[in-house]
């Protein structure tokens, strides 16, 4: 079977980001992932916060990940989520431009998901501050979606975000559950997510290091069937 190679853009203080891919490509041979880490403390809306995912240490980054012959680049950050999906258009342009290799993120993953399988309702899950809960949701209703539903924990994080329990994140996921949603995005590549979206069987739990891997994929060009772990994201090519 043919190897794909895909190259992660990490925030520096992610602790759960790599050992959950890790995790879901088990079972996956041929299927590889190759992180790279960039400068990442704090999740706030202010000028100091928004400047870590300036495009210039991001396309620094990525050209180094471009040296392992990559198949595809992931930003596998949710910043794009608050900041717009023009930024992450843009970084993944810049991405390409510098290394040749097609380049996707988080967030624009997630809208593809979203897409792909229909949704109107998304219920939102994190663990950030309500003024970038806010920014998410408002991103997310301009794109035509309606946010029915949504829990935060208002932690300026990024290091910190990791520190909540799996059964946290599940307990919140199932509460925007009873709020009439077609899915839910645990958007934060730095949360844990996979077990309530593994645990809870509908609507569709979309955890944002499974849809990073989902994306990073299609832009590679590979089946995402390779990867079982991706549940209903594993029959979306």
């Amino acid at each position: 079977m043919e190897a794909v190679r895909l190259g992660m853009l990490t925030p520096s203080s992610n602790t759960v980001l790599e050992p959950a891919t890790y995790a879901l490509l088990e079972g996956a041979p041929g299927v590889t992932a190759h992180f790279q880490r960039l400068r990442v403390l704090s999740i706030t809306l202010d000028g100091g916060s928004t400047g870590q995912f300036d495009t210039a240490p991001m396309v620094a980054a990525a050209e180094m990940l471009a040296d392992a012959k990559v198949h595809a680049i992931c930003w596998n950050g949710t910043s794009g989520a608050w900041l717009g999906l023009d930024a992450d258009r843009a970084t993944c342009a810049a991405i390409t431009a510098a290394t040749g290799i097609p380049a996707t993120t988080a967030t624009i993953a997630l809208h593809d998901a979203l897409r792909a399988l229909g949704v109107r309702r998304v219920g939102l899950v994190t663990p950030y501050l309500g003024s970038v809960q806010a920014a998410i949701v408002a991103n997310l209703e301009a794109a035509g979606y309606a946010v029915p539903a949504e829990r935060h924990l208002e932690d300026p994080g990024n290091y910190s975000f990791a520190e909540h329990p799996a059964a946290l994140v599940t307990r919140l996921t199932r509460e925007v559950a009873a709020g009439g949603c077609d899915a839910i995005a645990i958007h934060c590549t730095n949360f844990r997510g996979l077990e309530a979206a593994r645990n809870l069987a509908a609507p569709p739990v979309l955890d944002s290091v499974a849809v990073a891997l989902w994306g990073a994929l299609r832009a590679a060009g590979a089946d995402p069937g390779r990867v079982a772990g991706l549940g209903p994201l594993a029959r979306i090519r």
